[in-house]
């Protein structure tokens, strides 16, 4: 029996054995066919001059961008994914699954054909886009507002999962003790629900970025890849891939670098076990 006060030990973490040749194997496969690649990176990587290239004005100018749009796009998504999520979470609708599967479409959408989809619809001669040019002289497609936009089109899928699964683990008995109160639909949302799910948004906040900041088949089909306008990090590492290999070394450590802080500050949320 447990002492008062001490937690009893979990039966599932205290099993232990031998592990299975038969699924030893393949895991350490699994983990080396991970790792090898990454390890590869920093092995190639140009330490000597990594410094002086990183002062390069085309790599600050890529990173500048890409930190600009990515944060542009994650608000875009906080705005337009947080009420979605709410709307996805808490209220009953007809064709409420259909919808869910349609948010969700961009995760396994290839990210070239969202990016042609971007275009059929915001383009010059899209079904919203002709109307924008003509109407207000606004041209979204080859600019840094279409790089946004195509990077909010692939990311919110992640912010809305995210802050979809917080407010379906939230307590409502919270907000239906506000409304007893004679709190209205509104002031319960931003002063119950938002803080409740707090962590859900910003969790979800952080990965949305991190997708925005990696986007590329999305990004050079409808932005295009002009340096100082549409080109950002990946459309760089593609560019510098050509020409100059170090190049695209050292972009790619920084993409790596953010990466691996993303899933630091998150370990304690997506992947420690509870």
């Amino acid at each position: 029996m447990a002492r008062p006060g001490r937690a009893a030990p979990s039966r599932r973490r205290g099993r232990t054995g031998r592990i299975p040749i038969a699924l030893l194997v393949p895991a350490v496969l699994g983990l080396f066919f991970l790792v090898l690649p990454l390890a590869g990176l920093l092995v190639r990587a140009p330490w000597t001059t990594l410094p002086g290239r990183l002062a390069e004005p085309g790599v600050l100018t890529a990173l500048l961008l890409s930190l600009q749009t990515a944060t542009l796009a994650t608000l875009v998504c906080l705005a337009l994914g947080v009420p979605l999520a709410w709307l996805l979470a808490r209220v009953e609708f007809p064709g409420r699954r259909i919808v869910r599967a349609l948010v969700t479409v961009p995760l396994v959408l290839p990210p070239v054909v969202g990016g042609v989809a971007l275009l059929l619809v915001f383009g010059r001669r899209g079904l919203l886009g002709g109307w924008l040019d003509s109407t207000f002289g606004i041209t979204l497609p080859f600019t840094t507002t279409g790089v946004v936009i195509a990077e909010a089109f692939v990311a919110m899928p992640f912010l809305i999962i995210a802050v979809e699964g917080a407010l379906r683990g939230a307590d409502t008995r919270y907000e239906e003790a506000a409304a007893t109160l004679g709190a209205g639909r509104w002031t319960t949302f931003t002063h119950v629900t938002l803080p409740l799910v707090a962590p859900g948004i910003a969790a979800g906040a952080v990965l949305c970025w991190a997708r925005a900041l990696g986007e590329f088949g999305a990004t050079i089909t409808f932005a295009g890849n002009f340096p100082g306008r549409t080109q950002t990090m990946p459309l760089a590492v593609y560019l510098a891939l050509e020409t100059d290999l170090e190049a695209a070394i050292v972009l790619s450590l920084i993409l790596l670098t953010v990466s691996v802080g993303i899933l630091a500050s998150l370990r304690d949320r997506w992947i420690t076990s509870p």
